[in-house]
């Protein structure tokens, strides 16, 4: 049976094939998708969303905006990444996907109320929807299956020295999900920077030749002249759809158990994950760490969905 899966994001190129990933696998089962201010303000990251899934040719998929702002924080969106409007490079059409009246938490709960079985929650951006469901509506606990999130690192970061930005961006909805005891799978830097953007993978996202992949290529193309502006790094990261590779597929990924803790507070250290992977402080592990990522499978299902899309 497909894995039911709300995703929750903020595109940003790499959100975009996480939901292409998951709306073209036939081992997921896409309930919903929310949005929330992160590699763009709102208005953009719900736009883009409605955005990919129209490209795609996915629609019976509710869209739903999140919060615009971080709990405690002001949102300072990643355009040197993303550009202005969070999805750079190719020219936008406008959605035939429709934005739900409903706000992303009453969707979210919506859909965990409905769902025959338990869903798993997959976070590609700051979490600040998921720490609101959590505080406003504990009595769902029991609904979701767990938590796959791309964000933190188990190194340095790529805010400052230490934090990854989704963590960087609301440490304190981080600290929040974190804490809250639920099955959860932290997707960082440490391995995202193993999905690099090849030449060859462009080319063979290329080669499909449908709608979707003549859009993703033009994405890959900013996301990574961006990224080699910006950090020196021609090859860029595709971040975010590891998450949704882990849902179909555990194998992609090696994993370690782990104590998390997230940093609120330190001048230099703020939105840090800090992960006790040598087990130096002694506290029961409270998060799967993923460490390794089979590359050549990971690029081999992104490259099967796309292929499975408009």
């Amino acid at each position: 049976m497909p894995v039911p899966v709300i995703i929750d994001c903020d595109p940003g190129h790499d959100d975009v094939f996480a939901l292409w990933l998951a709306a073209g696998n036939p081992a997921i089962d896409l309930l919903g998708v929310t949005t929330v201010g992160g590699n763009g303000r709102l208005e953009h990251t719900t736009n883009n969303a409605r955005v990919a899934l129209t490209v795609a040719g996915v629609d019976g998929v509710p869209v739903a905006a999140g919060a615009d702002k971080p709990l405690r924080r002001e949102l300072t969106p990643a355009t040197w990444i993303h550009g202005d409007n969070a999805l750079g490079g190719p020219v936008l059409p406008a959605p035939t996907v429709p934005l739900d009246g409903r706000s992303a938490l009453e969707l979210i709960a919506d859909l965990l109320e409905g769902a025959a079985e338990p869903v798993t929650l997959i976070p590609t951006g700051p979490l600040t929807n998921i720490a609101m469901l959590l505080e406003q509506r504990p009595d769902f606990r029991e609904k979701i299956t767990e938590i796959i999130w791309m964000g933190g690192s188990t190194g340095r970061g790529n805010v400052g020295a230490y934090a990854e930005f989704n963590a960087w961006a609301d440490p304190e909805a981080a600290d929040l999900v974190v804490k809250a005891g639920l099955p959860f799978t932290m997707v960082g830097l440490n391995i995202s920077h193993q999905a690099l953007i090849t030449e060859e993978v462009i080319r063979s996202i290329g080669a499909i030749g449908n709608e979707t992949s003549a859009f993703g290529v033009e994405l890959l193309r900013f996301f990574c002249a961006a990224y080699d502006a910006a950090e020196g790094m021609p090859e860029g990261p595709l971040h975010d759809p590891i998450t949704v590779a882990i849902a179909i597929d555990r194998s992609v990924a090696t994993v370690q158990r782990s104590h998390l803790d997230v940093e609120t507070k330190g001048e230099f250290t703020s939105g840090a994950t800090a992960v006790d992977l040598h087990d130096m402080l002694g506290k029961e592990p409270n998060a799967d760490i993923a460490i390794t990522l089979d590359v050549p499978k990971f690029w081999l299902l992104i490259r099967e969905a796309v292929a499975n899309l408009k």
